[in-house]
């Protein structure tokens, strides 16, 4: 892997692995009252179509990332449904 891969990579750990302490933290708490829901549907948007554009031009960084982070926040979408 060449150094733009990797940096790529680094890059994408550590911005998809900043949404588990709110995830985590609408687990315990049982309470989403403070994430807005019209945020969570545009931003869950924007990363499925990052995903998509990853997809097209083949870049495993863009893929990993957005696919980790969708899936991270799918999960806080749902838990600010069931906590309503």
């Amino acid at each position: 892997m060449d150094f733009v891969t990797v940096l790529g990579l680094v890059a994408a750990s550590i911005t998809t692995i900043s949404f588990l302490p709110q995830m985590m933290k609408i687990w315990q708490t049982k309470s989403a009252k403070d994430v807005s829901f019209m945020m969570l549907i545009c931003f869950n948007t924007g990363i499925f179509l990052w995903l998509i554009y990853g997809i097209i031009l083949q870049q495993l960084p863009i893929i990993l990332a957005n696919a980790a982070t969708l899936f991270f926040n799918l999960i806080i979408l749902w838990l600010k449904i069931r906590y309503r």
